[in-house]
């Protein structure tokens, strides 16, 4: 241990990796972060991208025997996307941002890029979303990243298996966004290991280098522009107005992160901030988070202790609950306890510490084979992780000057770079 803890300091010292590619000059339009996140990036100027593309959503069982709290009777099973090639192909994994489904924005825009540069296409759920909790967390505590990158690995193994006879693959690759992309990394990891995968490219998009951190950053959004229930109510009862305006009755409901994005761009509430519907978007996130958690693990926070929850129950006032409790609260009160269980003497500014990507840097600074795309204006970096990102990945690095926390994502120049970035076309 300590010849390659050695190396790795001779390394940084006399190896140091090549300054990041700026991204100069750029033509992405906002220069707003707040509104590059939450409207994205506008149709003119997006990537001409397939309107539709093969799209199979497949089911596969993770744990098998595991018992399934009657609330959660319909997500036994791990859902994901699967957009498969007619022919022999490289297949890449998309893990998405934190708690979003395979479904999300992002993770749609991801497939069709990757789809039309002719890969197949396998889209997963985030560790912290309740499907992949019920069904393919070991803990049902998600949020560690090395627990929640072997959950992950089991599961893509598993698919693996499940497509062996039906896709030919001649390669694989990893993408992650948000979230996900700091998944990606412990993956890649973890994938150096053992070795079921051999990822040839893994590309990070906007990362956060503290998930805890960046998770803070959301939490003081939605405290100090929704600071109360009746705040929060308020800006829930709004977007539904402007909800029943645009969907109809048959239209499908699932109130996430992706809808309240969806509900401002078509009519953006004149009495609330960017930095209140982020924040919201969040909370509702962090709201199922500590629901599922807290049902699956008998934690008490929410629901009382050996409380067997029906259908026919109402979980309007866990939902109440749950809004007016933060990240932390979930970190501290089901994450920690959880975690010091095994590491007694582990604090929780130390757990903080590990679970992030500085944890892995050394591991970060010499795999080659991922990169990182970046926004010097993202909202969820804190002070020096991009310092840190920059010197850590170098000249695998793309910094563009702006497009907040992956509005850019759609943008021409960004699609131009994964596309080249996967199949080595080069292009920025």
């Amino acid at each position: 241990m300590g010849l390659r803890l050695t190396t790795l300091l001779l390394c940084a010292l006399l190896c140091a990796p090549a300054p990041a590619a700026e991204v100069t000059p750029y033509g992405y339009p906002f220069e707003d972060p707040l509104e590059a996140t939450v409207i994205g990036t506008p149709r003119p100027y997006r990537a001409e991208l397939p309107e539709k593309i093969p799209v199979e959503v497949r089911e596969v069982r993770v744990v098998r025997g595991r018992a399934i709290p009657d609330i959660f009777w319909y997500t036994e099973n791990l859902r994901y996307a699967l957009s498969a090639q007619p022919h022999r192909a490289p297949l890449a994994f998309i893990l998405p941002g934190t708690g979003a489904n395979f479904d999300a924005g992002k993770s749609l825009i991801l497939q069709q890029v990757l789809y039309q540069a002719g890969f197949h296409v396998v889209s997963l759920p985030s560790p912290l979303h309740p499907n992949f909790i019920v069904s393919a967390s070991e803990s049902r505590r998600p949020g560690l990243l090395t627990e929640d990158a072997h959950d992950l690995y089991r599961l893509m193994t598993l698919i693996r298996r499940s497509i062996a006879d039906e896709i030919d693959v001649s390669a694989w690759h990893l993408v992650g966004y948000s979230l996900g992309g700091t998944y990606a990394a412990f993956v890649a990891q973890l994938d150096d290991e053992r070795g079921t995968f051999g990822f040839e490219k893994v590309l990070l998009i906007n990362p956060p280098a503290s998930p805890y951190r960046s998770a803070g950053i959301l939490d003081a959004m939605f405290e100090e522009h929704l600071p109360t229930l009746a705040d929060f109510d308020a800006l829930f009862n709004q977007l539904m107005r402007v909800f029943s305006e645009f969907y109809s009755a048959t239209d499908q409901f699932v109130f996430s992160d992706d809808l309240v994005y969806q509900l401002y761009r078509r009519a953006p509430p004149p009495d609330r901030t960017l930095e209140a519907l982020i924040g919201a978007a969040f909370r509702l996130t962090s709201i199922n988070l500590l629901f599922t958690t807290d049902v699956l693990t008998d934690a008490g926070l929410l629901v009382a202790p050996g409380r067997e929850l029906s259908v026919t129950d109402s979980l309007t006032p866990y939902f109440k609950a749950a809004s007016q409790l933060s990240f932390e609260d979930y970190a501290r009160h089901i994450l920690y306890p959880y975690f010091r269980e095994r590491f007694p003497d582990v604090s929780f500014e130390q757990l903080v510490e590990m679970d992030g990507l500085r944890a892995i840097e050394g591991y970060l600074r010499t795999a080659d084979k991922i990169g990182l795309m970046h926004n010097e204006d993202d909202i969820l970096l804190a002070e020096g992780d991009l310092a840190f990102l920059r010197s850590v990945f170098g000249d695998r690095a793309l910094i563009y000057p702006r497009g907040g926390h992956c509005g850019n994502m759609a943008y021409r120049d960004n699609v131009a770079a994964m596309i080249g970035f996967f199949t080595d076309r080069g292009g920025s």
